[in-house]
């Protein structure tokens, strides 16, 4: 169906996803994580309440998850130029993806953490435990399966974005999509990296659901 170019090219453009998505989804949790757990332990009901940080944290986060991604592609260009020198490829993506994935990932720790049985949480507190003690050894160890299927919801969704910023001066499938698919209308190599997107997507989603299921303490 498709001639060695073609297929060296769809190779590249999934390398250049696969880069993309796991690099920003792994900087996406590691700045997502402290905001999450910032949100968490300062909450008026918190294990340490800070009304001031917790409602500064959440409109911030809230703000930046208003953007639509190609709008905030846009605007953060002259702090993407400043950081890795370019605006164009697939590392200079990473930053807006980044960016964008940051805070909707805080709310998936946010959520998973709260999901935590508030009863153990108090036993660790009747018990001394510091502050950094019940979010390393209690939230943190009895989320870990909730935080997976995080991990796994965020990288799909930033795989979506991804494709996305083909649009302007991203790589990966979505930039071949729209040089090919949509700017020269071979219809081919769009349905091409529509169903290697998909694969993807399930590829990502079946690894989260083992990994989760294989962390639940419950199901072992």
């Amino acid at each position: 169906m498709f001639d060695t170019e073609t297929l060296t090219m769809l190779a590249e453009g999934v390398l250049d996803t696969l880069y993309m998505t796991l690099v920003s989804t792994l900087f996406a949790y590691v700045f997502g994580m402290v905001m999450g757990v910032i949100l968490v332990v300062c909450r008026p009901d918190g294990i340490r309440p800070c009304v001031s940080l917790y409602k500064v944290l959440d409109i911030v986060v809230n703000l930046t998850r208003s953007f639509p991604f190609l709008i905030l592609m846009i605007a953060v260009i002259p702090f993407t130029r400043a950081l890795v020198g370019t605006t164009i490829g697939n590392t200079a993506t990473v930053v807006p993806l980044v960016i964008s994935a940051a805070p909707f990932v805080a709310r998936l720790i946010e959520s998973s953490l709260l999901e935590v049985d508030r009863g153990i949480v108090e036993a660790a507190q009747s018990m001394g435990a510091s502050t950094w003690q019940i979010i390393t050894k209690v939230l943190l160890p009895e989320a870990t399966p909730s935080l997976i299927n995080g991990s796994a919801i965020a990288a799909t969704t930033i795989l979506g974005y991804s494709a996305m910023s083909g649009a302007v001066g991203g790589g990966g499938l979505g930039k071949l999509a729209i040089m090919y698919g949509y700017n020269r209308y071979q219809t081919d190599i769009m349905f091409a990296t529509v169903v290697l997107l998909i694969i993807i997507v399930q590829i990502f989603q079946e690894i989260g659901n083992r990994a989760a299921r294989h962390s639940d303490k419950r199901q072992s």
